[in-house]
């Protein structure tokens, strides 16, 4: 015998999942401290003069600028999953499951930042921070197929939503993914320029699928 909740089927004999509250509240925290690390990680600028401070910063610029670029890209990938969690009623093992491991991309990112900005070879040291964004941009298309396929979301929630949501996760990955073999094959400037395309990819995505909702 089955019951619906929150427009999901759920069986009787299917056991208690935790509140997709609960989940989300657990997922802010971990981001909080992933985004906290980030920041005890910066290298503190040195000097007896305002001159030598200034250099100081200088020299330090890529750890800094590392810092804001991770930082934005865990605030994006933090508001990715409160776009999908919004919708969500209960929740399946699954879903869980492929929280937890995008979680584990970000709690990663501190290291992949420090990893980025440390001295050795550039296309491996790129590739790992590469990889984990890709990791965490495809778990995030993942996890709304699973909230479409078992119906998990609340009722009423515009399906446009998380169509569009997917769309873009799926857009970041390919950036991302794409970057890794340009690392190997061109400069490190033309590694980071990969990434600059992103906001036009993303714009370009969500022109076609708002026509093709149009269309619809």
């Amino acid at each position: 015998m089955a019951t619906h909740l929150g427009g999901a089927r759920r069986d009787h004999d299917e056991p208690d999942t935790v509140p997709a509250g609960r989940l989300t509240a657990f997922v802010d925290a971990a981001v909080a401290i992933a985004l906290t690390l980030l920041a005890l990680d910066l290298p503190v600028p040195v000097g007896d003069t305002t001159g030598a401070m200034l250099r100081s910063v200088s020299e330090h610029r890529t750890e800094y600028l590392a810092f804001v670029l991770s930082f934005v890209v865990i605030a994006a990938h933090w508001r990715a999953h409160h776009e999908i969690f919004r919708y969500v009623g209960p929740l399946s093992s699954r879903l869980t499951g492929l929280t937890l491991a995008w979680l584990f991309m970000q709690v990663l990112m501190p290291f992949a930042t420090r990893l980025i900005t440390a001295d050795g070879a550039f296309p491996p040291r790129f590739s790992l921070y590469a990889t984990v964004q890709v990791l965490a941009s495809a778990l995030i298309a993942l996890m709304i197929r699973e909230v479409r396929r078992e119906r998990l979301y609340l009722t009423g929630a515009p399906p446009r939503a998380l169509a569009l949501s997917r769309v873009r996760s799926l857009c970041l990955a390919a950036v991302f993914g794409a970057s890794v073999p340009v690392s190997f094959l061109t400069t490190s400037t033309g590694a980071y320029l990969c990434w600059l395309t992103a906001p036009v990819v993303l714009a370009v995505a969500q022109r076609v699928q708002n026509r093709a909702s149009a269309a619809g």
